[in-house]
């Protein structure tokens, strides 16, 4: 198996990395590893698991996080996800909602390493794929660095996990909401820095807070890979430049080349029953800066939800953009 590379990728955002964004993504990056939103064992094995699994071979390299805490769940779960052909299987150790909290996953089990390092455990004895951990520095009042050496040290030693994504903000598992601990908690790179030169041995992924092609630079002189998730989101040809900068792939396309492409796949989508609306969203922010933008992005968003809507909304909304550049 050809190890992945994790030197860019693409955060798991509920609502967001649906397989649709995914496909628009690899259009723009053929480097960067992307990630789906997170899929709970119980979404899979007892609703539709094609629904939430199924997408396109362009998309590879894509990983799956599973939210659960059940290891015998997760290991049928991290087989289905081998039988669909993912790449990778992430374990969310992060994600501070109360609903993901009422189901004993998320981020409250980074009080409980060991559980972790069963799910873990349980998963690499049914299938061969990497399977990897996206947590915080801490949560609640366990936000020492130490809590967070020991919750590494305890799922290394238990069950040889090397890979670590890790949102450099603790949680609170109480009184924020999941947005709230997106942007209030403070952002603490040290810790992710420190955990790195602690167990060089681990790849050590950072997650949160970067915006930058030069920030991601600074980062990776302390560790092995960076993840970005909302600035992806609101700016997606952000990644014209990881290409060239961190891949040193200096063959650019244009963004009207890959709106089209994508509108390639549009037409193929709707054929199979999909709602443009569902499809569109993705392009709201493409053009972001460019002349044009608000009216382009106007005309969608009024358009593209009504019955009927077909691609060509999607053909008059790009008039406004050429009609400024």
């Amino acid at each position: 198996m050809v190890p992945l590379n994790r030197r860019f990728s693409v955060a798991p955002m509920l609502d967001r990395t649906d397989r649709h964004l995914r496909y628009l993504l690899r259009l723009i990056s053929k480097h960067v590893l992307l990630y789906t939103e997170m899929v709970t064992t119980g979404a899979i094995i007892h609703g539709d698991a094609a629904r939430f699994l199924s997408y396109s071979h362009e998309e590879h390299p894509v990983a799956l996080q599973l939210g659960g805490s059940q290891p015998d769940e997760l290991a049928k779960c991290a087989k289905i996800a081998q039988h669909y052909g993912y790449d990778e299987v992430n374990l969310n150790v992060g994600c501070p909602s109360n609903r993901v909290q009422s189901g004993n996953f998320g981020a409250c089990l980074m009080a409980e390493p060991e559980l972790v390092a069963d799910c873990i455990i349980a998963m690499k004895a049914t299938v061969d794929l990497p399977i990897t951990v996206k947590s915080r520095i801490g949560i609640d009042d366990m936000d020492d660095y130490n809590d967070l050496a020991h919750f590494v040290n305890v799922i290394y030693e238990q069950s040889q996990c090397d890979v670590f994504i890790v949102h450099a903000r603790k949680a609170w598992l109480n009184g924020l909401s999941p947005k709230e601990n997106r942007d209030i908690p403070p952002l603490c790179y040290p810790s992710v820095y420190r955990l790195k030169q602690d167990f060089p041995q681990l790849n050590i992924i950072i997650n949160g807070g970067i915006k930058t092609i030069g920030e991601c630079q600074q980062h990776l002189q302390k560790v092995d890979g960076v993840m970005l998730g909302r600035e992806i989101y609101s700016n997606p040809f952000l990644l014209a430049d990881v290409n060239r900068y961190l891949f040193q792939d200096d063959i650019a396309q244009s963004k009207f080349t890959v709106y089209y492409n994508y509108l390639d796949y549009i037409e193929t989508q709707l054929s199979q029953g999909i709602y443009l609306s569902h499809l569109s969203r993705h392009l709201l922010s493409l053009f972001q800066g460019v002349p044009g933008a608000k009216a382009y992005r106007r005309h969608i968003s009024e358009n593209a939800h009504k019955a009927g809507a077909d691609v060509q909304v999607l053909h008059d909304a790009i008039g406004f953009i050429k009609s400024n550049v």
